[in-house]
């Protein structure tokens, strides 16, 4: 397990390092926040803020979990993942060591945009909430960091990865609730709306920010932090095991991907190998 170690703490430290993808990343969310905040203000939501901060936290995680992906192809691409292959390690385990640094870095860059959110409207009473907050980032950062990495390791490309994940990120991103409400889109991007996990991740993380765990299923879904579709309500649990089983799925294949991929036929552009143990 040292190796999942080693490979966590580089991501890490990477992370760190780049203090100027730190400050951005901060600061974008709260852009969104300011230009969408306003959609938001009906009669139905009685902290406007907090409900948009919500939807951003969770894009940011499900976005960030996939752009670190990007640093997968990067490693297979300079030579690194064949240096760590060298040694005596499971390549499962050096999966693992990435999906867990992935879902790291994006888990904390939603902490960070929490604890800027409790100065701006994010209200907490119970002292369980932060716990159930930071669980639901790192579900969600798991499952997203295991389809990132499945891109990457059939990817293999850095450029075409960066397409492929813009590609898909936006939409899941934009139609998800977390910017427009569902009750805003038309008809037929409720349809994709619907088909969509990011929504269900966002209802459900937006129900615990928001302390509305107590609310009936109609309720949840009169706030939007619920899916009703032809009558049948996708309660917060459904939201869950939806996630879930999206997580099981792609965290398989990418394993399974990692595991079968040839390295030795990608091209090295250079070789940070000994950084993974300084």
């Amino acid at each position: 397990m040292s190796t999942v170690f080693a490979l966590w703490k580089r991501g890490l430290k990477a992370f760190v390092r780049n203090r100027v993808s730190l400050v951005f990343s901060l600061i974008f969310p709260f852009f969104f926040v300011y230009v969408f905040g306003a959609i938001f203000k009906n009669e139905f939501i009685d902290n406007p803020v907090a409900y948009m901060l919500s939807g951003v936290i969770i894009t940011t995680v499900f976005e960030s979990s996939l752009n670190l992906a990007s640093s997968t192809v990067d490693d297979m691409v300079s030579g690194f993942m064949k240096e760590v292959l060298v040694s005596p390690v499971h390549r499962i385990h050096v999966a693992m060591g990435q999906i867990l640094s992935a879902s790291t870095v994006s888990t904390l860059q939603g902490v960070l945009i929490v604890i800027l959110g409790l100065f701006i409207g994010i209200e907490f009473t119970s002292i369980l909430t932060p716990i159930f907050v930071l669980l639901a980032m790192i579900c969600v950062g798991i499952v997203f960091s295991g389809v990132g990495l499945y891109l990457a390791t059939v990817v293999r490309n850095g450029q075409t990865f960066q397409i492929v994940k813009t590609a898909i990120a936006m939409p899941l991103t934009f139609i998800s609730g977390a910017y427009i409400p569902l009750s805003l889109l038309p008809n037929t991007l409720k349809i994709i709306a619907y088909i969509n996990p990011m929504t269900y991740a966002t209802a459900f993380f937006r129900m615990i920010v928001l302390e509305k765990t107590g609310l009936s299923a109609e309720q949840l879904v009169n706030e939007g932090l619920a899916i009703e579709i032809n009558g049948f309500i996708i309660t917060p649990f459904f939201s869950v095991m939806i996630i879930l089983g999206i997580g099981l799925i792609f965290l398989t294949l990418a394993t399974r991907s990692f595991v079968k991929t040839d390295f030795s036929r990608l091209n090295r552009s250079k070789n940070d190998a000994n950084e993974l143990w300084s």
